[in-house]
């Protein structure tokens, strides 16, 4: 363990965050803005723009943000509060012990695959734009972002302090360039130039695909050192991402009247637009890896009672995402990571439901919260609990109408507020922790508590 330790940052992936290693407003605002900055919101914008009214595009992206903001709010919150990843805290919200490690490995393969997926997109675009094999360009990426993982939240902050100032001045700059010539005007009252794309479409696009993210925010809130910041910081994302990032990606589709429209942002910048806009890809990339090694410290030390060092994960995880990426088998399974990508609401809607209206689990959580450290005992089954997240996601998966993740979300939301405020959530089995926390030195524990572990 002296080794490991001394490999990267652990960054409390089993333990609350103390309230003395939370980070700023600034800082994490930089943290959030940085999801925002992706050529791929600009291309969802011309997709629903191509397809759309400038008028219904907007009604799209605001169904699409508050959608997003109340979720991520509910359960960014929880994680603030508890100082906890999404892994950890539902062993005590929701889901037991053992079935924490069903939602680790869940996230875990999900948000390693996408890694997988944006590497190989990553790496297949630089081949593009400068030449040389994909493969090469995707083991420079994801060893880049697997290096920078492995030190933990606080270096991937200053990376997103270099990044995210310099995408949007130099998107700004391209895309004012591109409308200079044009009459907004006439961009934003004309109609839609492709084939019709209809409300519910549009906004499944845009809270579909950003809702695994929503789920998995305690991993970012849990450095938040006030609810307020948790709501600011969010909302700003909310709004650069959809309305500015979104709308301006409908109006440059309504101008091009097409989708293709990430050229426009790179044929201005020159080769150091280039390099901004891969570095601000890789800025959301690096969450994918982090969230799925946080996810695959909990299923471990569930399952087989090794407590592994999330550097040490970071690093197999990164080889093993960029290795395949690498030899481009990572994008055959974009159609399983769709399928997980609906699994996973239902988690979220278990947790709002336990945390803010049920309350029958978190009570342990609400008595060591300001010792810091974590109860001394998790229920070990919450069974309930797994048949409301199988039936929610049957109804996310095979219910035609409305937004599929969504739909998934409320369904386990709804079932497990009836069920539990009519007294038929019930757990089953304690689990006693016994492992020292993180760190070098395990925070002392009060009466009736100890640093978290396996039994």
């Amino acid at each position: 363990m002296a080794t490991t330790k001394k490999l990267g940052s652990d960054d409390y992936s089993l333990s609350r965050v103390p309230r003395d290693e939370r980070l700023g407003f600034g800082t994490m605002l930089l943290q959030w803005l940085a999801q925002s900055g992706s050529i791929s919101q600009f291309t969802l914008g011309a997709t629903i723009g191509v397809g759309m009214s400038f008028g219904g595009a907007f009604l799209a992206f605001t169904l699409g943000a508050v959608i997003l903001e109340v979720v991520i709010f509910a359960i960014g919150l929880a994680g603030m509060r508890e100082g906890l990843a999404t892994p950890m805290l539902t062993r005590w919200v929701g889901f037991g012990r053992n079935g924490s490690a069903l939602v680790s490995l869940v996230i875990a393969v999900s948000l390693v695959g996408w890694f997988g997926v944006q590497n190989t997109i990553f790496g297949e675009s630089v081949s593009e734009l400068v030449g040389g094999p994909s493969w090469m360009w995707c083991v420079v990426a994801g060893a880049a972002i697997t290096v920078l993982v492995i030190f933990g939240f606080r270096y991937m902050a200053v990376f997103a302090k270099i990044v995210t100032p310099l995408f949007f001045a130099m998107v700004a700059w391209s895309v004012v360039d591109a409308l200079t010539d044009h009459s907004f005007s006439e961009l934003i009252h004309s109609p839609a130039p492709g084939q019709a794309v209809p409300l519910s479409v549009a906004a499944t696009a845009i809270a579909g695909g950003y809702m695994t993210g929503a789920i998995v925010a305690p991993e970012m809130t849990r450095y938040n050192r006030k609810g307020a910041h948790v709501f600011l910081q969010s909302a700003s994302s909310m709004i650069l991402s959809e309305y500015i990032v979104g709308m301006t990606g409908v109006l440059l589709g309504h101008m091009v009247r097409s989708s293709q429209v990430s050229n426009i942002v790179l044929s201005t910048s020159g080769v150091f637009g280039v390099l901004v806009v891969l570095m601000s890809t890789a800025k959301i990339n690096d969450w994918n890896l982090y969230g799925s090694s946080l996810g695959v410290v909990n299923f471990f030390q569930v399952v087989f009672g090794r407590r592994l060092h999330r550097g040490a994960v970071t690093i197999v995880l990164g080889v093993a995402g960029t290795a395949l990426s690498a030899v481009g088998i990572m994008t055959h399974f974009t159609d399983f990571l769709s399928v997980l990508g609906v699994a996973i609401p239902p988690v979220g809607g278990i947790i709002v439901a336990e945390y803010w209206i049920v309350r029958r689990m978190r009570k342990p959580l609400d008595e060591t919260r300001e010792a810091g450290t974590l109860p001394a005992t998790s229920p070990t089954w919450v069974p309930l609990s797994l048949v409301i997240w199988a039936a929610a996601f049957c109804v996310g998966k095979f219910y035609d109408g409305g937004i599929p993740a969504l739909n998934s979300l409320l369904t386990a939301f709804v079932l497990y507020s009836v069920l539990g405020l009519a007294g038929w959530i019930r757990t089953y089995g304690t689990s006693t922790l016994t492992e020292e926390a993180d760190g070098a030195e395990a925070a002392p524990a009060v009466p009736g508590t100890a640093p978290v572990g396996a039994a």
